[in-house]
């Protein structure tokens, strides 16, 4: 059963500790409602898929309760700083390069080396985020593909039973996306997604402003554009049955192939969501173990096509992808 509280302090707070124990709270911003995890714990961010039931996995936007907060999880440049003091809190997302220290898990950020940020306009909201104490991952607050929720009625059609609770903060004034700008460049300004602020606001800040000229070329680093992000360096082989000597295993469920030089179960009982929040971390972990075991491959076992299924198998397949063919050297 999904609860309903009230954007007073007693329901903040409750939300507050929701989050904090790794549950789901959707929350109304300026621009449309947020379907909120901890950023920090991968098994929350990967209920926000389940719940989202969302095919695929993309990066999402962290929120903060100020600019301070914000920039400790990004390389922030001095662009980034006069943005957020001019249009923080607000309808503005940047994508900067991730800090050394960045506490966001791999899942929100998707596997990139960048972090998109906001600071939400709304006090309630704020008082929410400065209560949890750390980065709130949150795309809007509906299933994959339906219209964004722009009051807590409508999440509740969405979402009720799906998630813990909403903080009903009533309608949201905006009610449109957030634009996001990416500087991780800082030379080159480049918008990723049209949003609350405009082209023209952003434009007597920054100067001409950027835009992909591709989908693909803003897929990469924009929530909601997503097309292929951190892949291993080894080759990756995909609905494997049986593994060789010198192939590290990707497993999924009780009874992994045997005769892996090394093995990273995603889930021993077959758990998508705990499998979801693994599957970063076990890219890593077999990548880096290429020296000590001499790899020349990744093998993977099927995955059920299913809930988050679906997303594990599209993020598994980027990650199989042919690799763009080496230039040669002049």
């Amino acid at each position: 059963m999904t609860e309903r509280l009230a954007a007073i302090p007693s329901g903040i707070a409750t939300a507050a500790r929701i989050l904090q124990d790794g549950g789901l709270v959707a929350f109304g911003t300026e621009t449309v409602y947020g379907l909120g995890g901890d950023a920090t714990q991968p098994a929350a961010v990967a209920r926000i898929f389940e719940a989202k039931n969302r095919p695929r996995f993309n990066p999402l936007i962290s929120h903060f309760p100020n600019a301070e907060a914000a920039f400790t999880q990004v390389q922030a440049s001095p662009l980034a700083q006069k943005l957020a003091e001019k249009f923080w809190p607000g309808p503005l997302t940047l994508v900067l390069p991730r800090a050394p220290g960045s506490t966001v898990s791999d899942l929100a950020a998707d596997g990139l080396s960048s972090l998109a940020v906001r600071v939400p306009r709304g006090e309630a909201v704020l008082a929410l985020l400065e209560e949890v104490g750390r980065p709130v991952a949150a795309p809007s607050a509906n299933r994959s593909g339906r219209i964004s929720p722009s009051d807590a009625s409508h999440v509740l059609e969405e979402l009720s039973g799906r998630i813990d609770a909403v903080l009903d903060t009533g309608p949201c004034a905006v009610g449109l996306e957030s634009t996001v700008l990416d500087l991780t460049n800082p030379d080159r300004p480049c918008l990723l997604r049209p949003g609350g602020v405009s082209v023209e606001e952003l434009e007597a800040v920054c100067g001409p402003l950027a835009r992909p000229e591709t989908e693909a070329d803003a897929a990469p680093l924009s929530p909601g554009r997503m097309l292929s992000h951190y892949a291993p360096s080894l080759p990756v082989r995909l609905n494997a049955t049986s593994v060789g000597p010198q192939e590290g295993l990707l497993a999924f469920g009780p009874t992994p192939p045997t005769g892996a030089a090394v093995t990273w179960n995603l889930s021993p009982t077959g758990n998508l969501e705990e499998a979801a929040s693994r599957l970063f971390s076990g890219l890593r972990f077999l990548d880096s173990q290429q020296p000590t075991f001499d790899l020349t491959g990744l093998a993977v076992q099927p995955i059920p096509e299913q809930g988050l299924g679906l997303a594990i198998q599209d993020r598994l397949r980027r990650a199989a992808a042919p690799r763009p063919a080496e230039p040669d050297a002049p």
